[in-house]
Formats: C-alpha cells, structure tokens, sequence
C-alpha cells in the first residue's frame, strides 16, 4: 500500500477533499504563472508599438496588435543568418558530444580501465567549478591553440571544442551504461563482437532515449549561451542568434527586439514540447537497475 503525507481516509471526507483540491489548485497555478508569465509577457510586448511596450504602467493586453514586428525583426535583424549559424553551431555540438562523451562513458562503464573511477571523480569534480572561472583559460586556449599554433576565434571549433569535455552527458551516458545486464556484453564477445562493434551494434541502439537527451542538452546549450559565443564569435557574419540580437538591439526599437527574442526561442520551445516525453524517458532511464 502507497504511503502518503495525508491517509486515504482523510481525502474522502468533505472537508478534507476541499483543503486537498484548493492547495493542488494553488500550487498548479502559481507554478504555471511563474514559468509561463515570462513567455506571456515577451509575446504580447513584441505585438505592442514602441510607445506602449514602453510605458508606465505596462498593459497587460496589446491594444493595437502590430504583427509587422516579426516581419520587421526578420528582415531588419537578419534572423535567417543568425539562425542558420545557431543551427549548424548546434549540429555540430551534438556529433561531437555524441561521439566523443559516448566514448568516454561507454569505457568508464563497459571497458573499465585503470584508475577509472579516479577519472570519472575527477570530471565530475570540474561541475563544481564556476563557468565563468573557465572563461580565461578556454579564451587564451582558443586564441592560441597548443602545439599547433591556431586561432580558433569566428571558427565553429570555438564553439565545438570546448562543449565536447561535458561531464554531467558523460555521468548521464554512464548511469545509463551501467544498467545495460553484463549478460548482454559477455555474449557479445562470446560470438566474436569486439568492444567498438558491441557498442556500434548493441549497446547505441538500446541507448536512443539517453543519446536524445544529450541531443537536446547539447541543442539548448549553444542556443542560450551568450558570453562565449560573444568573445570567440566577433564577425557579423559568424554571430549567434542571441549574440546577433545584441549587437542590433541598440540602434532597433524595443518591440522589434522583443519579437526577435519571440523568434529564437520558438526552436526550443517546439523542440522541448515535441521531445518532452523523450528527455523524461532518457532521464529516468538506467536509475533502476534489475
């Protein structure tokens, strides 16, 4: 029988049921003005005109709609280059994350070499760490690479290269790893499977939810970054979306910019809502073992 903090028998009676039923409505509602006022508020700023999206008091409703706002946010803002570039920047993130960081958690769970649970203490130790503390290091390392002498300043592998060491994917991959049965891996290399083939043919086909989720981390990590893309990304013609809006913001009016931000994060939001059930599936997955 399910324990809870209120019986059975205390929510079938009347006064009981009505203190239940308001404090969930409560509860549900403040939650949902809390996380959708934000996305209420930048979609009907961005039909508003400039005078009253800039005025005090602020309405709470647009009282004459003003649709061209988008249409002037495309063309004026160049939101189809700026796309573009996010898109491409986000591919790339994730073959690199999915390559790489499945590499690196298939070996710590499967192949287990020495000293690994060092190794992974260690990746897992770098969480703790301030992002922004990075910032120098990552910047002086992209100005100049080691050993080869590069600049990887308005290059995509600026961007690329450092998402790729992500030690929360690979704890994420290696929980996920570790609940696949031994059995499977032993009769693999029974009939003859090396490491490389078990993982290409029996371990990634069995770990699709996961290698979503890193998929929409790896996506939504380079769409709301800003400061990174900011310092590696100067040319107007590599700049990010979020970057992009930036640089334009201070010579565009204000409802113009609002429905710029309206547009780039339409790609998310869809991605979330169509992927939802996908990202709560691959989080879950592996915490249970048996």
């Amino acid at each position: 029988m399910t324990r809870t903090l209120i019986s059975h028998a205390q929510l079938r009676r009347g006064r009981g049921r009505v203190i239940y039923w308001t404090l969930l409505t409560v509860v549900v509602v403040g939650f949902t003005l809390v996380f959708l006022g934000p996305l209420y508020w930048m979609v009907t700023g961005a039909l508003k005109s400039g005078q009253e999206i800039a005025q005090t008091p602020p309405t709470l409703f647009p009282r004459d709609p003003q649709p061209q706002n988008y249409v002037d946010a495309w063309t004026q803002l160049d939101l189809a280059k700026l796309l573009f570039n996010t898109f491409y920047y986000a591919a790339g993130a994730v073959l690199f994350q999915l390559v790489f960081d499945t590499a690196a958690a298939y070996a710590l769970s499967k192949l287990r070499p020495a000293f690994g649970n060092v190794i992974l203490g260690a990746m897992l130790a770098t969480l703790m760490i301030p992002a922004m503390v990075l910032i120098v290091p990552q910047y002086q390392t992209v100005i100049d690479l080691p050993v080869l002498d590069l600049s990887l300043i308005d290059s995509p592998f600026a961007i690329w290269l450092p998402m790729v060491a992500n030690a929360f994917n690979i704890f994420l991959l290696k929980r996920f790893f570790d609940s696949i049965p031994e059995e499977i891996m032993a009769a693999a290399f029974v009939d003859g499977a090396t490491p490389l083939r078990t993982l290409w043919s029996i371990i990634l086909p069995m770990s699709r939810p996961i290698l979503g989720v890193v998929s929409i981390f790896a996506v939504t990590a380079v769409w709301k970054d800003f400061l990174w893309p900011l310092l590696v990304m100067p040319h107007p013609e590599t700049r990010t979306i979020s970057v992009g809006i930036y640089a334009f913001a201070a010579g565009t009016p204000q409802n113009v910019v609002v429905a710029a931000s309206v547009i780039a994060a339409l790609p998310t939001v869809v991605i979330f809502l169509i992927f939802q059930r996908n990202i709560m599936s691959g989080l879950t997955a592996g915490s249970l073992k048996g």
